[in-house]
């Protein structure tokens, strides 16, 4: 299942831990949406700033997210790319998961072979 694309265990890794708390979910999700400042994404949560820079950080480290200096603000976006990596990933894995299935669905539909009449 190795595809030149594909990730490296540690981008896996970075990518599925960042993915897996709701706020940060949330923050790529509106990030999607359209940029916004890092102040603007804060406002939007009952934490403090520095948590939601964490949050920020923490996707930004996984590559989902592409932050960059105007002024004195920070801005953030989501980079389709990386989620589009993310995404085939995740089909990959399905596919899998699919092919195992059904070879599993196989092995239970085939008939059952006779039993061993000689005694033991």
């Amino acid at each position: 299942m190795v595809v030149q694309d594909e990730f490296t265990d540690e981008q896996t890794d970075r990518v599925f831990q960042a993915l897996a708390a709701s706020t940060r979910r949330d923050i790529l999700r509106r990030t999607l949406e359209s940029e916004q400042s890092v102040s603007a994404l804060a406002a939007g949560y009952d934490m403090s700033f520095a948590a939601v820079q964490k949050h920020v950080a923490v996707l930004e480290a996984a590559g989902l997210i592409i932050k960059r200096a105007e002024g004195r603000e920070r801005l953030v976006r989501a980079d389709p790319r990386m989620i589009a990596r993310a995404r085939a990933l995740l089909a990959a894995y399905e596919a899998l998961w699919r092919a195992r299935i059904d070879r599993l669905d196989d092995l239970l539909a085939a008939p059952a072979p006779p039993p061993n009449t000689q005694g033991g």
